[in-house]
């Protein structure tokens, strides 16, 4: 790995509330009692040796249960986190992810939603075969995806029909949020139906049971993309109609964290910013922290060490499959150096966690 001590890999963003905490006390892993983790494609790459420290080390230390909270790619990581071997298998989630490709038809630039969203059903087939019963029943684990309902209009999928429904929800989104829930409604799938220990009452929402009937399809559902993946009809032991990526709704989670009560929210994240839907990424009046974050300590990698020690001076992104084309060698040689460089999140902040620091925590 390249060398720039001159600058931190990690920054550390904490809520007035968790800031007097770890002023106070310092941060210790029976402080959190909820792991948050965003939509966001391939950024969520640059997370995984904090992933592989929290799970593998750091909470082991403590014995609370944790509510693992996750949309689209950061519900995959938070499943992951409640297997068996977790060390393990993050590296083989890297891996896979960084290693995908996907067959293009003859004529067409890009795959087809169809083809994309089987061959990853049939990854997510894979990496969870034999695992799910133990998910389900970790001791101390309680996971959640989050997934988007399509209503009305968007009740179903169709080719008229989609684009039509979320030109809606784009318009109505801008106006308020709250009127997301007219088009969309958030559905958590939670272990025994217990719903994270928060109010999630700032939008149309519905928590259902997560069960091994249903988990894969939720997951798959969590991470379709409209227009990228199909959407997932029907899920067992849910209302019907048309399931679409948990990060439209909750984009980033931002989410009344404030509303717990007690224990802290940790955080890993690509960004400082906590984005509350995918509709919102260009409304940058939302952007901002508010209240609901107060307990919440994100941690993310540092803009400036990004732009010095990464390819192409930013995260992996979705961009990346446009950018290298049918290159994919060139892709995957930049995505694994990425994770490669992006092993000092985890190491700067399992040393801050030897000595925290308070002066180095910067606000939300």
């Amino acid at each position: 790995m390249t060398d720039f001590s001159s600058t931190n890999a990690l920054r550390i963003h904490a809520g007035p509330a968790a800031r007097r905490h770890i002023e106070r006390e310092g941060l210790r892993p029976q402080d959190v009692r909820v792991i948050a983790a965003a939509a966001g494609g391939p950024k969520g790459l640059v997370l995984g040796g904090i992933d592989r420290f929290l799970f593998g080390r750091w909470l082991p230390q403590s014995e609370q249960p944790v509510h693992l909270v996750g949309a689209s790619i950061g519900a995959w990581r938070m499943a992951t986190g409640a297997m068996e071997d977790p060390v393990a298998n993050f590296r083989k989630l890297a891996q896979g992810y960084i290693h995908q490709s996907y067959e293009v038809e003859p004529g067409k630039s890009f795959p087809t939603a169809t083809q994309i969203s089987k061959d990853f059903d049939a990854t997510l087939r894979a990496f969870f075969e034999g695992a799910v019963e133990g998910i389900l029943a970790h001791p101390r684990y309680r996971l959640h995806i989050v997934t988007s309902r399509g209503r009305h209009i968007l009740g179903r999928e169709g080719r008229l029909r989609t684009p039509a429904g979320y030109l809606g929800a784009v318009l109505s989104n801008a106006v308020s949020r709250k009127t997301l829930g007219a088009w969309l409604e958030r559905v958590v799938f939670s272990r025994d139906a217990e719903a994270p220990p928060l109010d999630l009452a700032d939008l149309r929402h519905r928590v259902v049971r997560l069960t091994d009937e249903n988990f894969r399809q939720a997951l798959l559902a969590s991470c379709s993309i409209p227009f990228v993946l199909k959407a997932v009809h029907d899920i067992p032991g849910a209302p019907p109609g048309a399931y679409w990526d948990g990060g439209i709704t909750d984009y980033h989670l931002h989410w009344n964290y404030a509303s717990m009560g007690e224990g802290l929210v940790l955080y890993p994240h690509f960004q400082k910013q906590v984005v509350p839907g995918w509709l919102d990424k260009a409304l940058k009046h939302r952007h901002h922290a508010t209240p609901a974050l107060d307990n919440v300590v994100v941690l993310a990698p540092d803009p400036a060490w990004v732009a010095r020690a990464l390819p192409n001076a930013k995260l992996p992104d979705r961009t990346d499959f446009k950018r290298y084309g049918t290159d994919t060698a060139a892709r995957v040689r930049d995505w694994s150096r990425a994770v490669a460089e992006s092993e000092r999140l985890a190491e700067e902040f399992a040393a801050w966690c030897e000595r925290p620091d308070a002066a180095r925590l910067h606000p939300l």
